[in-house]
């Protein structure tokens, strides 16, 4: 009887508290809530935004109406469509983040396999200046960047971003240095020697066997690259000097340009003050991210996983 009764007992506390095969209900619960609620901090903003943005003047101005509006109202989308002048500046955008990102991260690629696989005089010394590139703020590196850049007649024009990125000197081109360099340490050397045994060239040992070992590592440094270039703005607007207007940028000035759009006497005070529409341009803005992100979501986390990002 006793014995029964301490089975019974070990089959509770096994349900509630686990073992060592299985999580506990308790474990689970917590473990649940805790990811609830971490995801919510993270998709409060998104879902404020995105709620606010299809609400009517009249529901913004209900107290009683909060997250489920009367009706899907698609005009402040409108509104902000054409206050970004949509088309023209996501196809800018577009230029401007992912060509740079798409010649960074092979250049960077590059970089990564050299000092990965090949030993040469000063190779601590160019990783000990690579990782002090990147935490350098690029603040402090602007006014030269600027001058050289003037002085080459780049400033002003999209090649302000592109051939920097072409020589390895893009946006934190020095954290998809050190992605590609840890990813390329990874991979066994005897794939390497027998290839070369074999007679294939050291490009053709690159493009045929580092590649395809390394495609998580450059799924996260095109993705993240494109995220930085299609975000910044400060550096952004100071090599192109206004002579390209990209999303964010236009976003910055949205208040400006949606009264250069709609004078005063053309809409009323309400319209002129709707933070439903700046909502609008807001979720428009990062659209494009969040398609590429869901797009892309299986490889790239697999990807943070295989490359070392997590701490591996």
């Amino acid at each position: 009887m006793q014995a029964l009764r301490r089975l019974n007992t070990d089959r509770i506390r096994s349900f509630f508290f686990g073992s060592r095969s299985r999580y506990g209900l308790v474990f689970t619960i917590v473990l649940y809530a805790l990811l609830i609620a971490i995801g919510f901090v993270y998709l409060y903003p998104l879902l404020f935004m995105f709620v606010t943005s299809i609400k009517t003047p009249a529901d913004l101005l209900n107290p009683m109406v909060q997250w489920v509006p009367t009706e899907f109202y698609t005009g402040n989308y409108e509104k902000a469509y054409r206050v970004l002048d949509y088309p023209h500046t996501l196809m800018t955008s577009i230029l401007i983040s992912v060509v740079p990102s798409l010649l960074q991260t092979f250049v960077a690629s590059l970089v990564g396999y050299g000092l990965a696989r090949y030993r040469f005089w000063g190779k601590n010394l160019v990783l000990a200046l690579i990782l002090a590139a990147f935490i350098i703020p690029p603040q402090n590196t602007v006014i030269p960047q600027m001058l050289k850049y003037r002085d080459l007649g780049l400033l002003g024009s999209p090649l302000s971003l592109i051939l920097p990125a072409l020589l390895g000197q893009g946006y934190k081109s020095a954290i998809f240095i050190l992605i590609f360099y840890q990813g390329f340490l990874s991979i066994p050397k005897v794939l390497e020697e027998a290839a070369r045994i074999d007679g294939a060239s050291d490009l053709r040992i690159f493009f045929t066997i580092a590649v395809p070992s390394a495609l998580p590592a450059y799924i996260v440094s095109f993705i993240f690259s494109v995220v930085w270039y299609w975000n910044e703005t400060f550096l952004t607007a100071i090599f192109l000097e206004g002579g390209v207007t990209t999303l964010p940028m236009q976003l910055s000035r949205f208040v400006q340009a949606y009264e250069n759009l709609y004078p005063p006497g053309t809409v009323n005070i309400f319209d002129r003050l709707n933070e439903a529409v700046k909502m609008s341009g807001t979720f428009l803005n990062i659209l494009p991210l969040l398609v590429m992100y869901f797009l892309l979501q299986k490889w790239f986390v697999e990807s943070v996983e295989r490359t070392g990002i997590t701490g591996e």
